[in-house]
């Protein structure tokens, strides 16, 4: 379940009008947090990322599930059940949210070191074009908020 303050923190990104990336990014900071203070470990960074975004959908941001043949069958139907799921403003499940906090107990926590999460970065940003990391950077310049 994330944190009051983790949600507040993505409606108010949404509100001043930032990409649902940026507020899925609140859920992904919180769950590298809560595998650094130790209360549950994953098998990698990706696994890491994949739990808040799951979590982001649960919470009702408008992530849409990725495209066909982009990931797994599998995959794709968790992300569009987390993501209905969201849509509806139903409460999750406290049976599930058990379950899955019990099997991330025993994971390690050393998908959240730096070093993880650099190499996690490093691997994603190699899959995409020059064009696409060029205009990515150029987008965050643009759109940078200005120190006043």
């Amino acid at each position: 379940m994330p944190e009051k303050e983790t949600i507040e923190k993505a409606r108010r990104d949404k509100r001043e009008g930032k990409s649902v990336s940026t507020q899925a990014g609140e859920f992904v900071h919180e769950e590298i947090k809560n595998i650094r203070e130790g209360k549950h470990g994953a098998k990698s960074a990706k696994q890491a990322i994949a739990i808040g975004l799951s979590k982001a959908r649960r919470a009702g941001v408008d992530l849409k599930p990725q495209e066909k043949g982009e990931v797994s069958e599998k995959t794709r139907r968790s992300e569009e059940s987390a993501y209905e799921k969201g849509q509806r403003h139903k409460p999750i499940s406290k049976k599930r949210s058990r379950a899955s906090e019990k099997a991330l107990k025993k994971e390690s926590t050393a998908a959240a070191s730096h070093t993880a999460l650099s190499r996690q970065a490093h691997s994603a940003a190699k899959k995409r074009s020059a064009s696409d990391r060029s205009a990515s950077a150029k987008k965050a310049a643009r759109t940078r908020a200005r120190a006043k």
